[in-house]
């Protein structure tokens, strides 16, 4: 059979499963945005919207825009506090309608690819003494994100297009590629999740699928969907057990840097 690429827009619900677990990250990197040039404050690829409020209440009196290609996330954003005004737009086609002081991208960027090109130019959009601020899962080599395209291609080989994130680069690449560019900074950090079990579903799943596993899941039929998810959580479950208080620690790895120009 040919293979399937979907563009199925994201589920607004499933994302904010695991809302404070996501949001974590991002107050994170916010916390770590030291300045800001004069112009507006961006939250490229905002989602549904989630740090619009954190990201309003470090702005100043400045604007926040929320960009996003999803329209479903932007319904969802509009009602979130903080944004002054709403953009969709897919972020390589992205421009702003002024210059930014600071570009913030919070678990997005991953889903991009060309890093090479895209990130130099978005710090070329910004204004003297602004900021690049970006956070990304560096998830893709634990068995939580490899073993779905694994099993997928064992169980349906060909259905689903090569996926992964394609914008993740080694780290020293992001050091050779932004470091001549203005004051950088680069760090790593493992946040060790604490997920309850569900009935009948492993949480590690439950976390998956809504992210990393929506393109794969979404390219096969309801059986087959049915299928994968049985083996996924037989993986799941040795690889992540399940704690006699019902629980699972699930390590998930992130990347963060921020440039100022």
């Amino acid at each position: 059979m040919s293979r399937v690429k979907t563009s199925l827009d994201w589920n607004p619900g499933a994302y904010a499963r695991f809302r404070d677990l996501r949001l974590r990250p991002g107050l994170d990197l916010l916390n770590a945005v030291g300045q800001m040039g004069a112009g507006e404050i961006v939250d490229l690829g905002c989602g549904n919207g989630a740090m619009g409020e954190a990201l309003a209440a470090r702005a100043g009196g400045r604007d926040v825009v929320g960009v996003d290609a999803s329209p479903a996330m932007l319904a969802k954003a509009r009602q979130a506090q903080g944004y002054g005004a709403m953009q969709q737009a897919n972020i390589t086609d992205w421009h702003p309608r002024r210059t930014p002081g600071l570009i913030f991208s919070n678990a997005v960027l991953h889903w991009v690819g060309n890093h090479e090109q895209l990130l130099p130019k978005l710090a070329r959009m910004l204004g003297k003494g602004g900021t690049l601020a970006v956070q990304m899962p560096h998830q893709n080599k634990a068995p939580s994100h490899r073993v779905w395209l694994s099993l997928v291609e064992e169980l349906f080989p060909g259905r689903v297009e090569k996926m992964g994130t394609p914008g993740v680069m080694a780290p020293v690449k992001y050091d050779e590629l932004l470091a001549p560019l203005g004051r950088f900074r680069l760090w790593e950090t493992e946040y060790y999740q604490r997920l309850m079990a569900e009935p009948g579903s492993h949480p590690v799943r439950r976390f998956t699928e809504s992210t990393y596993a929506r393109p794969i899941l979404q390219a096969l039929d309801p059986d087959e969907k049915a299928d994968l998810i049985t083996r996924y959580e037989e993986v799941m479950q040795a690889a992540y057990p399940v704690r006699g208080d019902g629980s699972v620690l699930f390590p998930f790895r992130r990347m963060f840097f921020t440039l100022t120009i």
